[in-house]
């Protein structure tokens, strides 16, 4: 048996808290950053369960760093160049002018607000210049906002991490070496240096790995770990060059083979995006689990202070400054100027700082590690809870209950289709490679792109988070699984679903086929040249769903989807019916000889 304080334990308690957190994150609506700080508070501090300090002791600090490096090469896989024509000057100046400005301000505010030495406050105003993928990342997971503020936001927030604790090692150093007698040019140029050098280091490998993966010099089934290993290697190296520079190297890493071909980038990426939920989910638990009472106690009232002018001064001045010579509208300025959540690194790169600063005797180092949790805490809550509503009042939130409809493949079935959902005041797409079979489409006026949904310039023309279904109608059984399971991880796996061909020795009709009876495409055409025609029937308290699928069996017609008052579109699938309630509308495909749903409930409505 194992006892509740067994090492053991505690490693199973912070994997069930922060997955739990993130589930309950995914069920609710409510931001996953918010409910993983709130769980581990809860079990750290307020039950006792996890004391990361008593249960990890030593290997509390070089846990959270690999797993930090893991996130950040993680967030640098996801760094397209591409991705730069929408945001490429935004991202520069939030870099190169929102930087110096935020740790000017940010300085400002620790010193003036937080009552902090200037040494610290210009220690942990660089710091705060970080935002962090760990923070970031799952607050725009849950947002569908417009891709250029996505872009901005992304990119600031992975590319000023390492800028962030590169600028505390300099303040650092320059602390530890005499204060104002210290060699400011020598410092920052160790600094510089050991960041070129980390730069090389990162870009060495990533080169090397997507030089050797195409080559088949690493069997696939140890592509993975050679890349898990490789990461951790640099970062090492990198930080026993100089603390915090492996941040930098991993960081480079992953922006070098996210824009390079490796052969294997999809299932790469899959398994660095499930690794990193992991990690995110346990490390923000044990951080948060660290807030003991005695940090609290060292809370002192003038840092709510610093709280609003960070959070109403320092951030709103950084971003309109750094963008004031761009052409970025200013409501999408405005929403990157009020969210800038601090996470991991942010605590976890000033406990180490506070920790080495005290045992150096510098006054005031004692009171970092408060504030730092009380940014944390402050910006997790008031960024996490009003991202959404801020988006959807500035007109950037393009919403999730009337997401739009994506069809793959141009033929007469899904035009016509397209026609019918566009005519229900819903976003519809239809995708091919063949410019002549878009032709039809483009007479009927429904919106086309022309290309191979899977190609990765897609990414540049189509954004996915539009769309609440996909569809894959081509007449290739093969291509429509391959769609399916290819996007399936960026849509959903319960928002993609296929046709079929016309049942034959071998064919497969596993998975999401779409209709109830899984209706062959070649079938659902001979329909439509018969006159078939796509309605709608509005489910009531009269005219129940059961009335419904009477008559659909009577007619021989086809239920296709079904909408909800919200707007939440659910596709009808042969693995899957979606419940059905008095309110909902169902989208049909029924003869012409069909009786009238709609007109027959309305009829008994009257009727009674």
């Amino acid at each position: 048996m194992f006892a509740i304080d067994s090492l053991l334990v505690k490693i199973a308690l912070i994997g069930v808290i922060g997955i739990g957190a993130q589930w309950a994150a995914w069920r609710t609506g409510k931001p996953a950053i918010a409910l993983m700080l709130v769980a581990g508070i809860l079990a750290g501090p307020v039950l006792g369960l996890i004391d990361p300090v008593r249960d990890f002791g030593a290997l509390r600090e070089p846990i959270i760093k690999l797993a930090v490096a893991v996130i950040l090469f993680e967030g640098g896989l996801s760094l397209k160049f591409r991705e730069l024509r929408h945001a490429g000057i935004a991202v520069f100046m939030l870099v190169f002018i929102g930087v110096p400005v935020g740790w000017a301000l940010g300085t400002a505010a620790a010193y003036y607000g937080a009552g902090l030495p200037f040494e610290l406050a210009a220690l942990f105003g660089g710091i705060m210049v970080v935002t962090g993928p760990t923070v970031i990342i799952p607050m725009l997971r849950s947002l569908n906002i417009t891709p250029r503020v996505k872009h901005m936001l992304k990119w600031e927030a992975i590319v000023n991490d390492p800028i962030g604790a590169l600028l505390a090692v300099g303040i650092f150093a320059y602390i530890t070496h005499g204060g104002a007698e210290a060699n400011s040019i020598g410092i920052v140029t160790d600094v510089v240096a050991a960041s070129l050098l980390a730069v090389i280091i990162g870009s060495a490998a990533g080169f090397a790995l997507t030089f050797a993966f195409p080559r088949g010099w690493v069997p696939e089934y140890l592509k993975a770990p050679v890349l898990l290993t490789t990461v951790i290697a640099v970062f090492v190296l990198s930080d026993l060059i100089m603390h915090e520079t492996g941040l930098i190297t991993v960081t480079v890493m992953g922006v070098v083979m996210a824009n390079r071909e490796t052969h294997s980038s999809h299932m790469l990426l899959r398994f660095k995006e499930d690794l990193t939920v992991l990690l995110v989910s346990g490390v923000f638990i044990i951080l948060s689990a660290t807030l003991d009472w005695d940090v609290i106690k060292n809370f002192q009232f003038r840092f709510l202070i610093f709280l609003v002018l960070l959070l109403f001064v320092v951030r709103p001045l950084t971003i309109m400054t750094a963008l004031l010579f761009t052409r970025i509208p200013f409501k999408e300025r405005l929403f990157v100027a009020w969210i800038a959540p601090r996470g991991i690194v942010a605590a976890a790169v000033t406990g180490l700082f506070a920790l080495r600063l005290s045992d150096y005797g510098v006054p005031g180092a004692e009171a970092l590690v408060p504030l730092s949790f009380a940014v944390v805490i402050a910006t997790i809550f008031a960024h996490g809870f009003t991202a959404a509503p801020f988006a959807r009042w500035l007109g950037l939130d393009r919403g999730k209950g009337e997401g739009g409809v994506l069809l793959v493949g141009a033929n007469s079935w899904t035009i016509a289709f397209a026609e019918f959902i566009k005519g229900q005041d819903r976003k519809v797409l239809v995708a091919d490679a063949s410019q002549l079979a878009l032709r039809r489409a483009r007479r009927a006026d429904v919106a086309v792109y022309h290309g191979d949904i899977l190609d990765e310039v897609r990414e540049d023309h189509l954004d996915l988070g539009e769309y609440q279904q996909l569809i894959a109608a081509t007449d290739n059984d093969s291509y429509n699984a391959l769609v399916c399971s290819e996007l399936a991880p960026e849509i959903g796996h319960d928002r993609v679903s296929r046709t079929i061909g016309e049942s034959r020795p071998g064919s497969v009709r596993r998975g999401r086929v779409f209709t109830l009876a899984g209706t062959p495409i070649e079938e659902q055409l001979d329909r439509l040249q018969a006159g078939w025609t796509f309605g709608r029937t509005r489910i009531t308290e009269v005219f129940t769903y059961a009335d419904f699928v009477a008559r659909m069996k009577a007619s021989g017609g086809d239920s296709l989807a079904v909408v909800k008052p919200s707007g939440d579109l659910r596709i009808f699938s042969t693995g899957h019916r979606p419940g059905v309630d008095a309110g909902d509308t169902i989208w049909t495909f029924v003869p012409p000889d069909a009786p009238k749903p709609r007109k027959a409930a309305n009829e008994e409505a009257e009727a009674n």
